[in-house]
């Protein structure tokens, strides 16, 4: 099988959760033994359609422009036996780079009229390839990619083109460290949902589950941490990109945000050894008390003080916040005496081993 996988997301590799879902289809494709071609279409020349029909009329399935598409990309398009449409959602359908592409596979169709069951449409000049689409989205719900799957089966569900629809919800999560286990499962399911095209062009119910299987069970957190990621960004006057580049966190804006957040970089490993409770007692722009328990590796972070806390810690919000977000030193801070810590100082000197994994957040776009 001759298999042609574009991708139209305007992201690196790296950055790119359209690619990186990509990647795993393409691996389970190859692994079944077909030859996968990817084409990133960012780094191709596309021209839009002028609606001119010269492809219809002067040079029947040549297109007037002489650019990456007609030169290469068409060409490969049509010897292909399959062709992967790898799209982030935007506008809820796919983006401008795939509907170009998709525009001008135009002169694969003849200009006459022609009639089916009550359905107008053109007869093709070549034949077309199968087709599978693949996006995913930023959003939790399924739902968003009704007008995709919809606009995808009008044009190509009904005449057998349509192999295939894979689309992702929530697809930032896939590399956040707190949702590795789940991630590895939902990308090892789009393998073998690649290894099932080739052998039999279908993905079965329960791959299709693996792939589609929610990966952030609470909305109220999640919209709380996609929020606090959007205001960090604007604070700090970055994009999305910039904060990931720079290994930044959210700002925790309240403590309720605070107890949200700090599970989320808990690295379970480094406190396999601990039990313990860790109190923060809060003053300045926020105020109140909190409190985190870690039991051999568990944590649990809860709202009011606790009996017997193991460290406790007295700060004004806004400094803990900058040691947290790397603005501060802790030491530093802790030396001037903006904070102040009873206990078991260990604790302290171990908190950046246990809550060393604090990562970007799955709430952005996902291109």
């Amino acid at each position: 099988m001759k298999v042609l996988a574009l991708n139209s997301s305007p992201r690196s590799e790296g950055q790119s959760k359209t690619g990186l879902i990509l990647n795993h289809l393409v691996k389970g494709m190859r692994e079944a033994g077909a030859d996968v071609e990817i084409v990133d279409l960012r780094k191709k020349t596309v021209k839009n359609c002028i609606g001119c029909f010269t492809c219809w009329t002067k040079t029947p399935g040549v297109c007037i422009h002489k650019d990456d598409m007609a030169n290469e990309l068409y060409p490969k398009w049509l010897e292909s036996d399959l062709v992967v449409c790898a799209t982030p959602l935007y506008c809820f359908t796919v983006n401008a780079t795939m509907k170009a592409f998709i525009e001008r596979t135009l002169p694969v169709l003849q200009p006459f009229f022609a009639q089916y069951e009550g359905r107008t449409y053109h007869p093709l000049r070549h034949r077309h390839p199968k087709l599978v689409f693949l996006s995913v989205a930023g959003f939790p719900e399924d739902s968003v990619f009704d007008q995709l799957s919809a606009w995808v089966n009008f044009i190509y569900g009904h005449n057998d083109l349509l192999v295939a629809e894979i689309y992702r919800p929530c697809a930032e999560a896939l590399t956040v460290p707190f949702f590795k286990e789940k991630a590895e499962d939902i990308l090892e399911a789009t393998a073998q949902a690649g290894r099932e095209i080739v052998e039999s062009m279908r993905i079965s119910p329960e791959t299709m589950a693996r792939i589609r299987q929610v990966i952030v069970e609470d909305d109220t957190s999640f919209f709380e941490m996609g929020n606090l990621m959007w205001k960090t960004c604007i604070a700090e006057g970055i994009t999305p990109n910039e904060f990931g580049e720079k290994g930044l966190i959210p700002r925790p804006d309240s403590i309720e945000t605070f107890t949200l957040i700090m599970p989320k970089g808990f690295n379970p490993e480094a406190a396999s050894d601990i039990t313990a409770t860790m109190q923060f007692d809060f003053f300045g722009e926020a105020q109140g008390s909190c409190h985190i328990r870690i039991d051999n590796g568990e944590i649990e972070a809860i709202e009011g003080t606790a009996e017997n806390p193991d460290l406790t810690i007295e700060t004004p919000f806004e400094v803990w916040m900058d040691i947290m977000t790397g603005k501060a030193d802790g030491q530093q801070m802790f030396m001037e005496e903006r904070h102040k810590v009873n206990g078991d100082l260990s604790l302290l000197v171990r908190m950046n081993q246990l809550f060393g994994k604090i990562a970007r957040t799955p709430f952005h776009v996902s291109y």
